[in-house]
């Protein structure tokens, strides 16, 4: 049983962060942002994949006017992220957004960031004060040389405290490299000193299969050790797949159970059918249900309900036909293979009722 570190707790957008709330996901949108089309779409899409906080980009004071139409249209507390111009951040909180991250290395101007401060403490707007080892800010690399975890944490302590100077508490913080160590460093030093909520990842992961490996060790590294509150997996690509692989990660550790979890052999020689590709379309198939289930699809008859005993569900595969288990005892057998997969679909919305 994984103990967490205890932290403040903030609300964004509805959504509890830290104390005894449970580790939140999210994700952030990939389209331009002047597409509202293309915007609210792939928001949608976060949405019934179970992202529960969704960050934009705002690149243009401008493009603040998208705020109050995905609040409306997608019912996710959104997020807006903003570098360079401190203006961009008191727009967004003028219209509504739910939190603001902002890189004081970007920023770059204490006046301005109090600006920022005061205010966010005006509005209640919570805010992440995001700092990544590749934008600290020039007293920091001056007094550090090089970039690092010891850098990164006298960063964000510093924020923390001109957020505090004004009377603003509503905060949680990132220390975000690309290189793992260097995270899980940054992230235990900060903890030691601080319980303000984290939001962890390891940026700049990578695409999605490198990526997603390298934030499961860094992320669930911390997790293990009680830290995070809130997480993304950071990839390239399709940004499902962070929602995606984020719940992968706090379920391995069993830290939330929502969605279908699949159990599916690797295949041997005794495999006789495409499973890698029925596989991938059951996962497909089921990405939309929140409830949890232990499902397994094994390649063989001799090894399938044995080694998935403990699931709820599953199915076995023979040269010709299928079996159907439940609890590791056959509910339905000679079913043919190419209808295995549909009759595991109906047994799983028989079982939720959805």
């Amino acid at each position: 049983m994984i103990e967490r570190r205890q932290t403040r707790s903030i609300t964004v957008g509805g959504v509890p962060i830290g104390g005894t709330s449970p580790i939140s996901v999210q994700s952030m949108l990939k389209t331009n942002p002047e597409d509202f089309q293309a915007t609210s779409d792939q928001a949608r899409a976060l949405k019934r994949v179970g992202c529960e906080l969704i960050r934009i980009a705002l690149p243009q004071e401008e493009t603040c006017k998208i705020i109050p139409f995905l609040k409306r249209e997608i019912g996710v507390p959104i997020i807006g992220d903003v570098h360079f111009n401190h203006n961009i951040a008191l727009r967004a909180m003028e219209q509504g957004i739910d939190c603001v991250r902002i890189n004081p290395g970007t920023i770059n101007n204490m006046r301005k960031i109090k600006e920022v401060a005061s205010i966010a403490k005006q509005t209640g707007t919570p805010i992440r004060i995001g700092i990544n080892i590749g934008s600290l800010e020039k007293r920091i690399l001056r007094k550090y040389r090089e970039p690092g975890a010891d850098a990164m944490v006298e960063s964000a302590l510093y924020y923390v405290k001109v957020f505090e100077d004004v009377g603003h508490e509503q905060l949680k913080v990132s220390l975000k490299a690309s290189d793992v160590l260097q995270s899980l460093s940054a992230y235990h030093k900060f903890s030691a000193v601080s319980d303000y909520p984290l939001h962890i990842g390891i940026t700049e992961a990578g695409p999605p299969f490198s990526g997603a490996i390298k934030s499961a060790v860094g992320i669930g590294a911390l997790l293990y050790h009680g830290i995070g509150d809130t997480i993304r997996v950071s990839l390239t690509g399709d940004p499902t797949y962070e929602v995606i692989a984020g719940y992968h990660i706090l379920r391995g550790l069993g830290l939330r159970k929502r969605g279908i979890n699949i159990i599916s052999c690797p295949t041997c020689g005794r495999c006789r059918t495409r499973l890698n590709e029925i596989v991938e379309e059951f996962e497909r198939d089921v990405a939309s249900i929140d409830s949890y289930l232990d499902v397994a699809i094994m390649g063989c008859e001799v090894n399938g309900p044995g080694e998935a005993r403990h699931a709820d569900l599953g199915v076995a595969f023979g040269a010709d036909k299928a079996i159907l288990f439940q609890k590791g005892a056959v509910k339905r057998a000679g079913i043919p293979k190419e209808m295995a997969k549909e009759a595991l679909l109906e047994e799983i919305h028989n079982m939720l009722n959805c």
